[in-house]
């Protein structure tokens, strides 16, 4: 799949990405397509375009860059910047380091306002993330290693993805027991690949992206046996 991103840096534009797709920057190519050179009145956005496949993210072990190793005064300056972003926003979170993960550091908002920090399906925590990647990078500028932040507030993660993985063996018990298909609501690309995933063994079900840009929907599919 392909799909483009712009920053006032490439390492801004390749956080956006990173945080919006789900996936780590060895696991897609980077074709740049604006450098931001200056113009005459103002300097344009740094735009890139990324390849990727679909479905499945390639293994975390075929990392390129350096480890990120784990440095207290990065992850504090990460935590206050979720801090004052969410002050700023006029809600209250406290947030800690949850885990480091390799080339990952996750942070947890603990909150009374958590439901409209994470939004529908996410989509505000999403956006807080993408935030906090980018500064993230901006911390990172020319050190040439790999880290991903990943917010979550509540467990949220870890619930949706196995309301999808839930979502996606109903549906494919339904298709399979009236043959024909199904379209799943739209989702980013990340939550498209656990569909993918946890229906790949199934011989009689195939499943198969549809529509444009990064929010798709997945068709669920009986396929008659051989």
């Amino acid at each position: 799949m392909i799909y483009e991103f712009e920053g006032k840096t490439e390492q801004e534009a390749i956080a956006k990405a990173m945080a919006e797709l789900g996936l780590h920057e060895s696991e897609f190519d980077v074709e740049i397509l604006d450098s931001g050179r200056k113009g005459l009145f103002k300097k344009s956005s740094f735009r890139i375009r990324v390849h990727t496949g679909e479905p499945g993210p390639q293994a975390v072990d075929e990392e390129i860059g350096e480890p990120y190793e784990p440095d207290p005064e990065m992850e504090r300056k990460l935590v206050l910047f979720v801090e004052t972003l969410i002050k700023k926003m006029g809600f209250y979170a406290k947030v800690t380091l949850a885990g480091r993960e390799r080339n990952k550091v996750i942070l947890d908002l603990l909150s009374e306002d958590a439901n409209l920090l994470i939004g529908k399906h996410g989509k505000n925590l999403d956006a807080l993330q993408v935030l906090a990647n980018v500064y993230a990078m901006n911390l990172l500028d020319g050190e040439g290693k790999v880290l991903k932040v990943v917010l979550d507030s509540e467990n949220y993660r870890n619930r949706r993805e196995d309301h999808l993985v839930n979502l996606a063996l109903r549906t494919a018990q339904q298709v399979r027991r009236t043959r024909t298909s199904r379209l799943l609501e739209p989702m980013n690309p990340f939550e498209r690949r656990l569909i993918h995933t946890a229906l790949n063994d199934m011989s009689d079900i195939k499943t198969e992206s549809e529509g444009e840009g990064l929010i798709k929907q997945v068709r669920v599919m009986y396929v008659e046996k051989n």
